[in-house]
């Protein structure tokens, strides 16, 4: 994968933060971007392992080891050092729901067990990952895609933390009509309320549409814009989601369908 002396020619690079004097104003992400053509150095990197351990995710002696979601690393760093971002982001989807957010907060276990890391510093992974989500979505590739046709089945997902909301991206995307509720005035559970903006800025995200006063699904909703972090969501599984407050002081209730 990558390129075959890639990790001898090249050293690790990340990028720069913003400056501090700059940061202090505002609550803003302070992780900038690489450019493109030092992003396909740092995928050169990617050695062809004979037994790479960034991609399975394991827990040795209480302490995870690889990356949880088992994510293809090796291949989409050949991609992008390739130059081929769209194959990259198709790969780095079929494992993540969420790249967008473990890009950016994940604490990058796969990193720690890169083999190239017992010698050298490690493959930039996480960067990478961020990335080629951030260019699907620069370039509109990241689109609906609903499921062929329904099952007729209904389910309902308690919470709409990236677990909650990961669960019913899967389930929408088999077919099943997915209803997901949260007792909270926001969505996004730990993603809203536990992750500070200068680290997953909830304000970047896609308005969504909202149901109100509370009213059946099927009807015509009511545009508002929310900060909320779900644009996979949205821009996976079906558009566009409809939101109705189930009671409004204590939950809402996400409901993802063809409309």
């Amino acid at each position: 994968m990558g390129k075959p002396t890639g990790f001898k020619e090249f050293q690790r690079q990340v990028p720069n933060d913003r400056d501090a004097k700059l940061r202090i104003l505002d609550w803003n992400e302070f992780h900038e971007h690489l450019p493109e053509n030092e992003l396909k150095t740092q995928g050169a990197r990617c050695m062809d392992c004979g037994v790479p351990f960034c991609h399975t995710g394991s827990l040795m002696a209480g302490m995870a080891a690889g990356c949880p979601v088992n994510n293809l690393i090796p291949e989409w760093n050949d991609l992008v050092y390739r130059g081929n971002w769209r194959e990259a982001l198709d790969r780095l989807h079929k494992t993540n729901n969420f790249p967008e957010f473990t890009g950016r907060v994940c604490p990058a276990p796969c990193e720690g067990s890169c083999v190239l890391g017992i010698t050298n510093p490690a493959v930039t992974i996480k960067n990478i990952e961020c990335s080629i989500i951030d260019h699907g979505f620069d370039k509109g590739w990241v689109q609906p895609n609903p499921p062929r046709k329904r099952t007729g089945k209904r389910v309902a997902v308690v919470g709409s933390g990236p677990a909650g909301l990961a669960a019913a991206a899967q389930l929408n995307g088999v077919g099943h009509e997915v209803t997901v509720f949260e007792r909270a005035d926001r969505v996004g559970g730990l993603l809203m309320y536990g992750i500070p903006n200068m680290k997953l800025e909830s304000t970047s995200f896609s308005a969504v549409s909202i149901c109100s006063p509370p009213r059946a699904c099927n009807s015509r909703p009511t545009l508002k814009s929310v900060e909320i972090s779900v644009r996979w969501i949205c821009a996976n599984s079906s558009m566009p989601l409809c939101w109705r407050p189930v009671r409004p002081s204590l939950a809402i209730c996400l409901s993802l369908d063809d409309r």
